[in-house]
């Protein structure tokens, strides 16, 4: 057994409650799938057809899936003269199977162990499954990725599913980043009773020069001993010639199995059809975020895992962090983050997907001006990096001096990398509207950084940024109003004649400047106002438009709130005010503060929208009205 299953296993057989922090690739999932199945086996009494006798609850379905699976291996290989388990039961969001379709499973199968996503778990035992599912027998609950789950978005359903579980049974907690403050501050709140602490520490021997010599001194790590951390200074214009380098120097190493990780769901989709024409090597990629559907990331995940170690010919996984947590695929290699994680406890996740169960690993991050203070954060959080060199376009036997970004003139191939990738968007309109809206998500993402110190957008070289994508043209957005705009020029292209590639939607295009032609000789002033609205409204800067539902948002939810406290003083009795008698209502105007304005100027707006709906005012009108909103 590896440390955090000697230390694991004896405490949950002995009936106690844990909570384990190992780093990742240790064995943490076995330390607890073995556990759960001695002791169902070891009941007096079988569970029912309609009982659970463990559950499972992991943030991710890609998690989930590796959690079912190794369950499913487990029980297949029982001997035949012990008890039988029957197939455990895994409920994840799927094109093939709905919350009504998992209680029918769950009946025909009768499973005493239920893996699953925290939604899918909450509609299976208190939606569709409320009158079916008994969870009276339950004996264990195990949370992994516990810091995931308790972060904001899955604390409302997990006390859900919590308080309807039995008080009686045992609970554990696993997790490779969690932190004292992550898991005491909770312990309360998912019910363990007086819980066993289980941290198993990586420490490494590191030397150092004393007034009697060289010593020996130990310090902990919070990544795996046989992880090599490197990071790579460069300007944001270089980052994409300094990933392609490292891609041909570790392939130069018969490297096989690569992760990039990028900041979002546009950036992946962006490089995955790019990259392939950028890099040297005869690589295949793979794209896998959440944007994309649970049947296709099952099928990257399962084609990536199992793509055949070929020398010259690497497999390349580019991803965000829905593959940053739990996934246990051991011919990788080396993992790349071409952008640092918004969230930084997310960074040894994504380390963790290589250098697992004792094998050798490398990991890179690539770095840009400030950005450079996150090693002194790491350091801190006990990741220690060790600097490389700024990696040049021929191959040497010895490595350059290290140098500083600030001694350094731009890459010689950064143009040349410019011009390549301009010639690629070229030859179909969709990449340059990819590579539009990957620039301003990643600008975006980068804003709203843990570590807003470090990473400051009025400290990012947007320009630099510009020319890594490649694009054709800079978008309007706000962040680019201060930008110098002599260090840019766009690309020549003739807009007009600029097509897609899909027929359809170059129909549609060429559909819509007909129309915008049409429009303009005829001259009718309210047709030309509605299009310049419309127009208006498409070219607006993407991060404003996100901003604006933001706003909408929070109007809707005022809304809900005014609708609430509206039925409560219909239904609830009110206290004498200034003469009213107690059990009558007071005046409706009673109202202070920013709500009652809030209030009022919601009301204002839905008299409004429903005198535009009776024609009794134009949408010019309207949109003059609210056009601050």
């Amino acid at each position: 057994m590896t440390p955090v299953q000697a230390s694991t296993i004896p405490l949950f057989m002995k009936h106690k409650d844990v909570v384990v922090e190992a780093v990742t690739g240790s064995g943490k999932t076995l330390a607890f799938v073995i556990p759960i199945i001695e002791r169902l086996i070891r009941r007096e009494t079988k569970l029912r057809q309609e009982e659970i006798g463990a559950l499972i609850i992991s943030p991710t379905r890609e998690l989930a899936t590796q959690i079912h699976s190794i369950f499913q291996l487990f029980l297949s290989s029982q001997p035949e003269d012990t008890p039988t388990l029957p197939p455990p039961l895994l409920l994840v969001s799927s094109d093939q199977s709905s919350p009504a379709q998992d209680v029918q499973r769950f009946i025909s199968t009768g499973a005493d162990i239920v893996i699953g996503t925290p939604g899918r778990i909450e509609e299976f035992l208190l939606g569709k499954g409320r009158n079916t599912v008994n969870v009276k027998g339950l004996e264990v609950l195990v949370l992994d990725e516990a810091d995931r789950l308790l972060d904001l978005g899955f604390q409302a359903v997990l006390s859900r599913i919590i308080t309807y579980l039995p008080k009686q049974r045992r609970t554990g907690l696993f997790s490779a980043t969690m932190t004292d403050a992550d898991a005491l501050s909770e312990l309360v709140r998912v019910g363990l009773r007086n819980p066993a602490r289980i941290t198993v520490k990586v420490q490494s021997k590191k030397s150092k020069v004393g007034m009697d010599g060289t010593s020996k001194i130990i310090e902990e790590r919070r990544t795996p001993a046989n992880l090599k951390n490197y990071y790579v200074t460069c300007r944001p214009s270089e980052k994409i010639i300094q990933l392609t380098r490292i891609i041909s120097n570790e392939v130069a190493k018969n490297s096989s199995h690569f992760i990039v990780y990028f900041a979002t769901c546009a950036c992946v989709d962006y490089f995955y059809k790019i990259l392939p024409f950028l890099t040297e090597s005869r690589a295949t990629f793979y794209s896998l975020h959440g944007n994309l559907t649970p049947s296709a990331r099952t099928r990257t995940l399962s084609a990536f895992a199992s793509a055949p170690a070929t020398v010259g010919n690497p497999s390349i996984l580019l991803a965000t962090d829905v593959a940053a947590r739990g996934l246990d695929l051991p011919s990788v290699d080396v993992v790349i983050q071409f952008d640092p994680p918004t969230d930084t406890k997310t960074f040894s996740h994504r380390c963790g997907r290589t250098a697992r169960a004792g094998r050798g690993g490398r990991a890179w991050i690539l770095l840009s001006g400030r950005e450079v203070d996150f090693v002194d954060f790491l350091n801190i959080r006990k990741i220690p990096l060790e600097k490389r060199p700024y990696l040049t376009a021929e191959a040497e036997t010895q490595p350059p001096p290290i140098q500083d970004d600030d001694e350094k003139s731009d890459d010689p191939e950064v143009e040349a990398f410019v011009d390549k990738t301009r010639r690629i968007l070229l030859t179909d309109r969709a990449l340059h509207d990819q590579s539009i809206k990957a620039f301003v998500s990643f600008i975006r993402a980068y804003s709203k950084h843990e570590a807003s110190y470090i990473f400051r957008v009025k400290d990012l070289d947007l320009i630099g940024v510009a020319k890594c994508f490649g694009l054709l043209r800079l978008p309007k957005m706000p962040e680019l109003k201060a930008v110098a705009k002599d260090l840019w020029k766009d690309a020549d292209v003739s807009w007009d004649c600029y097509a897609y590639a899909n027929q359809a939607q170059e129909t549609k295009r060429q559909r819509e400047l007909a129309d915008a032609a049409t429009a303009k000789e005829t001259g009718e002033k309210e047709h030309r106002h509605s299009d310049y609205i419309r127009q208006k409204k498409k070219n607006a800067a993407w991060s404003m438009k996100a901003s604006k539902e933001e706003e909408r948002e929070k109007r809707r939810d005022k809304r809900k709130a005014k609708k609430k406290w509206e039925r409560a003083r219909e239904v609830a009795p009110v206290m004498s005010i200034e003469g009213h008698t107690a059990g009558k209502r007071p005046h409706e105007d009673i109202q202070v503060g920013d709500e009652a304005d809030d209030w009022a100027e919601l009301a204002r707006e839905e008299k409004m929208a429903k005198r535009l709906r009776q024609g009794t005012i134009s949408q010019k009108d309207f949109d003059a009205e609210f056009a601050d909103l």
